[in-house]
């Protein structure tokens, strides 16, 4: 799985900063893409690997984590290669990941929190736990998208001039739409894996938490509903109009409580019932088994929505996601999750 680390030509009002890294997560390029990061280095590595190898996608986020400017040239060696200089190196992930901490010390990868060396937490709470993660700073990426739209009442940014990163007031509604979408289908595949696979676990220890996750999903149905149809009306409403400034305030609205629901109820997921996942002590095979009932049920997110989770997670957290899905015993399977072309 190969990732492309464009920098955002995008507004603010599209794509907010996630923890103070101000490149967006950009996958399965297959072209050529030069990173423009927050800290510059005076040496530019070039990498060549897979555009749809899971190895050159660790190396990938590792570079953009210690922000060193690279160029990616997509090619067939499934193999990664780091040219620094006159200098090649080629190898294994650990061993590319080990040369660029001793390149690039700071700051430090932390590689032992990788998922799958992590001993104490079960695979399926943290695949569950970063997938709460990158919803959070979705929903909060629209919040403050919505609120932006709503202070330039569908006016044009600057003096008059069309913004050739949004476009026409109509294109960049459009634009949320579909970022909206992605989100709502992200939201339902999660909740679904959660009642499919989780919670029948989780059950025989605390059937009354279970009952009450259930529940929360199905208030927040009605609000997910209300943005999309908001979203509608905005789009064939004159944009500047009372009708449609009230259309944005109502979508704001919604989706700050949206926002607020789903930082409650991760909580509560988090602090209550998940902690019952380690308890009932289970062995890496049947956590592995269980993070792939887990995976498949998303089948959605993990294959055409893959770029759109891992761009709510900072690049660690995206290489320990990676590391979960690379655990698939079922190699076609997990090559299937990962193909966009679908």
């Amino acid at each position: 799985m190969g990732n492309c680390f464009a920098k955002s030509n995008k507004s603010t009002a599209e794509i907010v900063p996630h923890h103070d890294h101000s490149t967006t997560v950009r996958l399965f390029a297959s072209t050529t893409a030069e990173i423009v990061p927050h800290h510059d280095h005076s040496t530019v590595v070039r990498l060549f690997g897979s555009a749809s190898g899971t190895n050159t996608a660790h190396v990938r986020l590792a570079l953009l984590h210690k922000s060193v400017s690279h160029r990616f040239t997509a090619s067939v060696a499934d193999t990664p290669l780091l040219q620094i200089g006159s200098e090649r190196i080629s190898g294994t992930r650990d061993f590319l990941l080990q040369y660029i901490e001793a390149k690039f010390p700071h700051p430090p990868l932390v590689l032992r929190g990788v998922a799958g060396d992590d001993r104490t937490t079960p695979l399926p709470v943290s695949a569950t736990v970063l997938q709460h993660k990158s919803i959070a700073w979705h929903a909060n990426r629209l919040v403050r998208w919505a609120e932006d739209l709503g202070s330039r009442g569908g006016k044009r940014k600057g003096n008059g001039g069309v913004d050739p990163t949004v476009g026409t007031p109509r294109m960049e509604v459009r634009k949320f739409a579909r970022s909206y979408s992605q989100l709502l289908e992200m939201m339902l595949e999660h909740a679904q894996m959660e009642e499919r696979v989780l919670f029948p676990i989780l059950d025989v220890d605390d059937p009354a938490i279970c009952k009450a996750a259930n529940e929360e999903h199905a208030r927040d149905l009605p609000i997910m509903n209300g943005i999309k149809e908001d979203i509608k009306s905005i789009g064939v409403l004159d944009n500047g109009s009372p009708a449609y400034q009230e259309a944005l305030s109502n979508l704001s609205k919604r989706l700050k409580s949206l926002q607020e629901h789903c930082k409650e109820h991760f909580v509560e997921e988090e602090k209550q019932l998940l902690p019952y996942m380690e308890a009932a002590e289970l062995s890496k095979e049947q956590q592995r088994k269980l993070l792939e009932r887990c995976l498949n049920v998303m089948q959605g997110t993990h294959s055409h929505l893959i770029n759109f989770l891992l761009e709510g997670l900072v690049p660690l957290e995206a290489m320990q996601y990676l590391d979960l899905i690379s655990l698939c015993s079922n190699c076609e399977q997990m090559v299937s999750m990962l193909d966009i072309s679908k």
